[in-house]
């Protein structure tokens, strides 16, 4: 009896595990499929858009954002002072009153350059999915280049043109000097595909969504 049990048990855990994978591969064929022609290297290579989208990460406890925000940031301060942006909008978590990824995000840029009526704020970014519906349904944002790391760039393109944004994007890989992090960060994005195809499936708000905001048509005119 306990023998046909754990048999049952040890096959219900294998089809679970080739189901996993299954749907991982899945993922990543659809990311890399949708996100084809759409993926840049470099500031230099991405065409023009209207806005870029940073996407958000870690803060650090005294506000600084870490090296992976930073080349993110990099990335869109250069796109914006070769003219191939006008606005950069910022979205990250900020669910907490002590920890704000926008108004870090915010206070690198204005710091490196870029004028503060130039930068937008969403505050309410909490995960991809989130920061790309609301670019496009809060701040009304319909062609951008989305910017984040090259382990990522792809289900970010995939997302965001999937929700009505017509994005290009831009792969920062200057932090893979960082190899555990950058490591850890690629591992999970195989099953972050997975929720994606799930989000895309279920057409799910935001966990936030709001009201329209016009601080990006206010700062393109």
């Amino acid at each position: 009896m306990l023998t046909k049990w754990f048999r049952r048990l040890v096959t219900a855990g294998s089809l679970a595990v080739a189901a996993a994978v299954l749907a991982m591969a899945g993922g990543a064929l659809w990311v890399k499929g949708a996100a084809a022609g759409h993926v840049f290297g470099s500031a230099a290579d991405a065409p023009g858009a209207p806005v870029a989208l940073v996407l958000g990460a870690e803060i650090y406890g005294n506000g600084e954002p870490s090296p992976f925000v930073v080349g993110r940031l990099e990335i869109a301060r250069q796109l914006y002072a070769a003219g191939k942006v006008k606005v950069i909008l910022v979205s990250g978590d900020h669910a907490r009153w002590t920890y704000n990824e926008p108004g870090a995000m915010f206070r690198w840029l204005v710091d490196h350059g870029v004028p503060g009526t130039q930068v937008v704020l969403d505050h309410a970014g909490f995960d991809t999915y989130d920061s790309c519906a609301r670019a496009r349904e809060i701040f009304g944002v319909r062609k951008a280049i989305v910017v984040t790391q090259s382990y990522h760039i792809e289900r970010a393109v995939t997302l965001c043109r999937r929700l009505g944004v017509d994005a290009d994007g831009v792969g920062d890989d200057t932090v893979r000097i960082y190899r555990q992090p950058w490591l850890s960060s690629s591992g999970r994005e195989r099953m972050a595909v997975v929720k994606a195809m799930a989000d895309v499936a279920s057409g799910r708000d935001p966990i936030f969504l709001g009201r329209y905001e016009t601080s990006v048509d206010d700062a393109l005119r």
